[in-house]
């Protein structure tokens, strides 16, 4: 019995060491000269498009400045009614570090989807507000994927999602909506930091609280998305090499208290 309760723990041993969470490589923040693209007080600089509506339409204040904090927020809101939307810091960038510390606080707004939940996210090398259709959900785009957990169970956060473009992990085209690599899951209304490096088209890393959750290259647009065919046509390089920062609002109240950009290269 005594060798039988002995093998019996030690696969209870092992079967949780291959459940555990594997060691984050650490990547630490360059030091440098960092920009904010936020100053605590308005929205100068920044511009929202919100499905439904024409670009610089901040539809009920969803986009708005409170005690030093950029909030995507509906207060305003009688039901969220697929409102997704963006807000675009107003100029492109090609080659930087970009750095934001966000929290979701509050509750999905009335009639949004419910994968939703603590759902934000940070998209890059985005396409213009103003090149959006007016009905179009979603920028053409590469995300990093914002995601709060529930009280139990896991909602891991930091993923890349892809609109309208191509990219690789490891080599491989991605072919999900989203990477699904992360393991990490950040409960209550506790800050987070998210932290990418941006090289052009060759390659984004994506980091939460310091640690890599996914690094992915070979960015492209998507020549079979209707959306990126409208900006090829329009004379897009098919390359994705550059674009716009902006920030998703997906029916969850989302709060950030600093967004700051560090310049490798112009655009």
């Amino acid at each position: 019995m005594t060798a039988m309760r002995t093998r019996i723990a030690v696969a209870i041993c092992a079967a949780l060491a291959a459940c555990a969470p594997k060691p984050k490589v650490q990547v630490a923040a360059p030091g440098g000269e960092w920009l904010s693209l936020f100053n605590g007080h308005d929205l100068d600089g920044w511009t929202a498009k919100i499905s439904g509506l024409e670009a610089g339409d901040n539809y009920r204040n969803t986009f708005r400045v409170e005690q030093g904090l950029l909030k995507v927020s509906y207060q305003q809101y009688d039901a969220f009614g697929d409102r997704f939307g963006s807000l675009f810091y107003n100029r492109p960038f090609t080659h930087y570090w970009l750095r934001a510390q966000y929290r979701f606080s509050g509750d999905l707004a009335a009639g949004a989807p419910r994968w939703a939940f603590k759902n934000s996210g940070i998209q890059l090398h985005s396409q213009d507000p103003h090149s959006m259709s007016r009905q179009q959900q979603f920028p053409v785009s590469v995300e990093f994927d914002l995601v709060g957990g529930h009280v139990i169970g896991s909602n891991p956060t930091g993923d890349v999602c892809h609109y309208g473009t191509l990219l690789s992990v490891a080599g491989a085209r991605l072919k999900e909506l989203c990477s699904k690599l992360s393991d990490v899951t950040i409960r209550d209304d506790q800050w987070v930091t998210a932290l990418v490096e941006v090289d052009e088209a060759k390659r984004v890393r994506q980091i939460v609280n310091g640690g890599l959750i996914v690094e992915y290259t070979d960015l492209a647009l998507d020549e079979g998305n209707a959306d990126a065919q409208r900006l090829i046509a329009a004379g897009a390089s098919r390359t994705l090499g550059s674009g716009y920062i902006s920030i998703q609002s997906n029916g969850y109240p989302v709060e950030f208290k600093s967004i700051e950009l560090l310049p490798i290269s112009a655009p």
